[in-house]
């Protein structure tokens, strides 16, 4: 029988009770609900509202219930409608009538408020640590391609020499970003709903500040109706999801371009890679596929949450129920998309020579050689033209701006003279780029070491 089944005069139909549980999803949140609950015991105790012994009988038996469900001794009762009446069906099952004191002055609203909270810091955390790997990934590989010379791109054409470190930097500062506001989201959801009780929370003597002290908040909701109504931390969470998702998408997107023999940047390894049925050549990027085609089931995550919360009045709703596939869906999807590339992004070879051969076609220095003009005294636009025409001529003409004499130079405007062949050579034109967040290598050291820097601070905040 249901624990809420005293006011109702029939069982309700199965295929309502089936509609009506959730706890096929959220007994994931098993451990978090044991934890609340001794929190919970534990205050009741101290205001005097349960006797102390009664407490103790109850945080032994939740403890239990908890050592049980881990080892697998206690089976998961399925027809229960949810994780909270399952473990308190169980507690009062050991216990009688002390495990029945436990929801004095609690509600299940508050209840779960409480700990898919606690469930999603966890999970927040989770997260967290997974994007640091991959950053500190990113750094490793960088460090070893900080002279590997590739075209950088603007509207996927070739257009200014950079180099392979400096673009997977590019990477990280998005990922230190998502770190950013991942641990943004955890501290705006970091306070404690218990004691909100149904809505207006109760006429027990309890002491909530309390019991966030020792479930690890920073504070308690200010108001009862919003501390059971309030989902905005689950929206505020599933965006950072959704904008992690863009940035690996578009990496995603870029590998499987690399990957292609039409760029042969880089080749993963075997073990990151599938084969075709019928073509015995195929060496399919599938990995970086399912991210880019994952990316759209987390932005539909986060439309479900708004679109479940917009038409809501205060203060619980049924409808909240569909807060938690929706969240864990986000944040499990994030956590296999970046723990499957970390490892791929590590072993993939690069190709470097067909990236240096790539950066070498597409007069990507054309700007270098206009820069050049424009030290010599020339105005910014006027070297633009000319640099424009010689390139007109080059492709009129089969060559390259390396491969033109000096005569030819020197027709277009007799400012050119012998050196602009070093000032166009694709070495001198990224070694040249020392600006701070450019691509030399001596820059790209520099954001190497301030985003460890950042990795290392954030150890010590930890």
């Amino acid at each position: 029988m249901a624990l809420w089944a005293g006011r109702f005069k029939k069982e309700v139909d199965e295929r309502v009770n089936d509609f009506n549980s959730s706890i096929r999803f959220d007994f994931r949140m098993y451990k978090h609900d044991i934890q609340g609950s001794i929190a919970h015991a534990m205050m009741l105790a101290w205001q005097g509202i349960i006797e102390k012994s009664e407490a103790d009988l109850i945080t032994a038996g939740l403890l239990g219930i908890l050592s049980d469900i881990e080892t697998g001794s206690l089976e998961v009762d399925f027809s229960a409608e949810d994780v909270h009446m399952f473990v308190e069906a169980e507690l009062t099952r050991r216990l009688g009538d002390t495990g029945k004191r436990l929801h004095t002055a609690r509600s299940r609203n508050d209840q779960v408020a409480l700990d898919i909270r606690m469930y999603l810091r966890d999970e927040c955390d989770a997260v967290i640590d997974l994007l640091k790997k991959m950053v500190e990934t990113l750094c490793e590989q960088a460090e070893q391609h900080l002279e590997t010379v590739m075209p950088g791109y603007t509207h996927l054409q070739r257009a200014q020499p950079i180099t392979f470190a400096h673009h997977l930097m590019a990477y990280a500062q998005m990922l230190l970003r998502d770190i950013d506001r991942v641990q943004a989201a955890k501290a705006r959801m970091n306070v404690m709903p218990l004691g909100s009780g149904a809505l207006a929370g109760t006429t027990y003597n309890i002491d909530r500040k309390q019991v966030a002290a020792l479930l690890g908040f920073d504070d308690i909701t200010a108001n009862s109706l919003d501390g059971v109504s309030d989902r905005d931390f689950c929206v505020d969470i599933a965006a950072a999801m959704s904008l992690i998702m863009v940035h690996l998408s578009r990496f995603s997107e870029e590998i499987v371009l690399w990957c292609s023999w039409e760029f042969k940047f880089i080749e993963l390894d075997d073990a990151f890679a599938t084969g075709s049925s019928i073509m015995p050549q195929k060496k399919n990027p599938d990995v970086t596929e399912l991210v880019r085609g994952k990316s759209g089931r987390v932005f539909g995550d986060l439309m479900a949450l708004l679109t479940m919360l917009k038409g809501l009045p205060l203060a619980y709703n049924k409808d909240m129920q569909e807060d938690k596939e929706a969240i864990f869906d986000a944040v499990d999807t994030v956590k296999l998309c970046v723990s499957t590339m970390i490892p791929m992004l590590s072993t993939m070879r690069v190709i470097k020579e067909n990236m240096r051969a790539a950066a070498a076609r597409g007069f990507i220095n054309a700007t270098d050689c206009a820069d050049y003009l424009v030290k010599k005294g020339m105005p910014f636009r006027d070297a633009y033209k000319v640099t424009g025409s010689l390139v007109a001529y080059c492709i009129d003409n089969g060559k390259t701006l390396e491969t033109l004499t000096i005569e030819e130079y020197k027709q277009a405007h007799p400012l050119f003279e012998q050196d602009v062949y070093r000032a166009i050579s694709l070495e001198t034109c990224v070694i040249e780029r020392k600006v701070d967040g450019g691509p030399a290598p001596g820059a790209v050291k520099k954001q190497i070491q301030a985003v460890q820097d950042s990795l290392e601070a954030m150890k010590h905040e930890h």
